[in-house]
Formats: C-alpha cells, structure tokens, sequence
C-alpha cells in the first residue's frame, strides 16, 4: 500500500511541473486532462502526506521514550503516543478507502428523470414531492438545477420530470437514488382516511461528454412538433418541441420545455448522450460476476429502494436495513444522514470484496 501512495506522490508531483509547463499551459486539452488527474489525485496525497507526518512524529516519540525522562515528561510522552497511534489508525483506514477503485463517473453532472409509476394521481403528487427534495439537496450542497422536460398532470404532480444537476461529486453522492421510491400516505382525495401505497421511479445518469459517447448524425432522426401543455393541448404554434430517436438502439428522447427549436435540440442531446452512455454502463454492470457486486446496487431500476411512510414520520431505505423516524427533514432535502450510510456500506463490501 505504501509503495501504490508513494507512486501517486510522485504522480502528483510531476504533475505540478507539468502544469506550470508553457506548452502545456497553451495545449488546452492537455491542461484539462492534467488538471482534472491532478485533481483526482488530491485527497488521497493529502491524507498519504499526513500519514507519513504522523509515522515520524510517533518514531520521534518513542525515541525519546527511551530516554531518561522524569515522570512527568514521560507520561506526557507516553499520551502521545498513544493520541499519535490512534490518528494513525485512522489515516490507514482512511487511505484505504481512498484507495479502492473509483467510480469514474463520481465527479460528474447528474441527469435525474423521475416518473410517477403505480398509483395514478397520487402517484404524480409524490414524483412532485421527489422532486423538490432533490432540489432541495442540490441548494444545500451549492449545486445548480436546471429542468429539461417536464409533463404535468391536472393535479399538480408529475408524470415525468427531467433534470440536471450540476455540480462536482454530484453523481457521487446521487447514484444511489436510482430505483423505485414508495410512498405510504393517506390521500388528500381519500376521504375515508385510509392509506394509500403509491411508487415513483427515479433514474439517476451521469453526464457523458462527447469523446464517451460518439453519435454520428446519420444515425439520428429528429423530428420537430409543436409543444403541447397537460391534456395534450397545444400551447404554440411553432414547431419548437424536438424528438431524437437514436436509431442503433432506439433510444427517443422528446424536449419541448424551450421556446426555442435549436435550446431544444441541444438539451435532447444532452439526455439523449447520457442515455446511450448509461445503456452502455447497464449492459456492462449485467455482464459482471455477481458475487462480485457491491450489496448497494445502482442498476436495477425495477428494484424497490425505499420507502416513505407519512403516518409514522418514517423512512426506511431497504437496502441497507436503515429506518429515520425524521420523514419531514428527509423531504426537506437533509438527505446526507442516509447517503453517508449507504457509502459506507459500499465501501465496507469493497474493502471485504479486496480482502477475499
């Protein structure tokens, strides 16, 4: 392990020199490529560069533990020791963790879609709920959302909603949405008092950039139509709305949420790349070894993630057994109390999986 840190020191380092090289300040593609590496690199050489401090302070202090020392000064020694061994531990264990194999999609933008499923119009209401949660988490890490397409339903929800979130890590702390999300609630139409049980898809996809995903323009069909509002009325009489269909794997992506044709083409290819890209990382995920997999999965989107019971304040996320009696803060966008335990429990696996 510490040989693997030393090699990435020195990575680290040559690319300081790299990057205060002339032509490479003027190759652009370069200086981004080296940035984003150096980038990467940063936690991990901080915390290898705080271990070795602490490894020679404590060989400094149990050399003067040997020494002649009154009781006082030894004892103080000696609490060092042991404050040093404890700080040690820990940097281990974290250097491990930074360590293990990273998702090379964490650092990206998020494209999320959310979708009222089984349940009707209630089913709308909580894709609403979903929705304003995210954005809600999105605000509180100082994240930008924009919408992409959006299709209401009279009642105020969603059929579908489609977003993007910019901002550095948010796909590393958002893959783990990716799934079906229930709800457990008594109606504001049900009259009876009884509860309702309603499910919502959201699918989370990482922004591809175009050298990831290569689409030829022959291989595109875009048709244009005019934008239509809920109940499929039209709302203008310009053909602003933009369809792509992807024609290797039939992926259709419509956009209509902009007045404009070309605003409108430009976001459809937005999804439409990160849709490709994440068919491709699908298909990979379900060639891989299953026993090999990490116990949080992100790739099943049929698979029931979550549950949000109104009456009881309670939220249970299934995958990991937790339950928060805190509903109404979690709706609020406080999301990071069940992120936080479901990477740890990925990163547990994974440090099990390495030492199998």
């Amino acid at each position: 392990m510490l040989e693997r840190l030393q090699s990435l020191e020195d990575r680290y380092n040559k690319l300081n020199e790299l990057l205060s090289d002339p032509e490479i300040i003027s190759d652009s593609t370069k200086l981004r490529e080296y940035s984003k590496e150096q980038a990467g690199l940063e936690d991990v050489v901080q915390a290898y560069r705080e271990y070795k401090d602490v490894m020679q302070e404590l060989k400094d202090a149990k050399e003067m533990q040997e020494e002649q020392l009154d009781e006082e000064m030894a004892e103080m020694v000696k609490l060092e020791i042991t404050d040093l061994t404890e700080r040690k531990e820990v940097l281990e264990e974290r250097l491990k963790i930074l360590l293990l194999p990273k998702d090379p999609n964490d650092d990206k933008n998020v494209f999320m879609e959310i979708r009222g499923a089984a349940g009707g119009d209630e089913a709308a209401l909580f894709a609403g709920d979903l929705y304003r949660m995210y954005t809600r988490y999105a605000e509180s890490n100082g994240w930008k959302t924009e919408v992409m397409e959006v299709h209401t339903t009279g009642v105020g929800g969603y059929k579908e909603i489609i977003f993007m979130i910019n901002g550095k890590g948010a796909y590393s702390r958002l893959k783990y949405e990716n799934g079906a999300h229930r709800v457990q609630r008594v109606p504001e139409t049900e009259s009876g008092g009884r509860i309702h049980t309603s499910t919502a898809t959201v699918a989370v996809l990482p922004e591809a950039e175009e050298v990831e995903v290569e689409i030829h323009e022959k291989d595109i069909r875009v048709d244009t139509f005019a934008s239509s509002g809920p109940g499929g009325q039209s709302v203008n009489t310009t053909m602003s709305a933009v369809r792509l269909t992807h024609l290797p794997t039939g992926i259709v992506v419509s956009i209509q949420d902009e007045k404009s044709q070309i605003k409108n083409k430009e976001k459809a290819m937005k999804v439409l790349r990160a849709r490709i890209y994440d068919m491709y990382q699908q298909e990979a995920q379900a060639e891989y070894d299953e026993n090999r997999k990490s116990a949080v999965g992100t790739g099943d989107r049929s698979e029931r993630i979550r549950t949000y019971n109104f009456p009881q304040n309670r939220v249970t996320d299934h995958r990991i057994g937790l339950t928060i009696q805190k509903l109404d803060q979690i709706l609020e966008g406080k999301l990071d109390e069940i992120i936080d335990a479901l990477i740890m429990e990925d990163q547990t696996k994974k440090l099990e999986q390495i030492g199998e």
